[in-house]
């Protein structure tokens, strides 16, 4: 699956966004496996965020599977996956189950993330949208979905993680 025409950078329903080149915006949010992420524990390694709107939603269950499945590939490079989307972390914990998902999934139940990176929508609903955060903390790729019908396969994301050592 290829990058869709649909597929941003930087500005979104108007609102602008962190890019290329800008610092992360940091986060601590509670998620899967009882644990409290904050992206500052993984300074010094490069961060895939993954943004999905939905828990059981049908693409974002293939895009999520097809990412854990993977997961090998993003681990050989020393980096770490963290999936972001505004349910509780009880729907999470039963997303995970009931897809066998090796992610660990957090909860942003007040947008306040999702407004961060610039991935809301018009009517606040998270855009599908994915980040590589580099190993300084800046933003090495962005890419945020218009239509939230697509995402990029993992080869590019492994790309975009190989590139931040580039």
């Amino acid at each position: 699956m290829e990058a869709a025409p649909d597929q941003e950078v930087g500005v979104i329903g108007g609102s602008v966004g962190p890019g290329p080149g800008d610092l992360a915006p940091a986060f601590c949010l509670d998620g899967t496996g009882g644990r409290r992420y904050c992206l500052n524990d993984y300074e010094g390694e490069p961060v895939l965020l993954v943004f999905y709107p939905a828990d059981h939603s049908p693409v974002c269950t293939q895009q999520l599977r097809s990412y854990s499945e993977d997961l090998n590939e993003f681990e050989q490079l020393g980096a770490t996956v963290l999936c972001l989307s505004p349910q509780d972390v009880a729907s999470h914990e039963e997303f995970v189950a009931a897809q066998g998902l090796r992610l660990p999934l957090l909860s942003d139940i007040g947008k306040h993330v999702g407004q961060a990176y610039g991935i809301l929508g018009p009517l606040g609903f998270y855009r599908r949208s994915v980040f590589v955060v580099g190993r300084d903390g800046t933003i090495r790729f962005a890419r945020r979905s218009l239509s939230n019908l697509t995402y990029l396969p993992t080869e590019q994301l492994v790309e975009a993680v190989r590139a931040t050592d580039a």
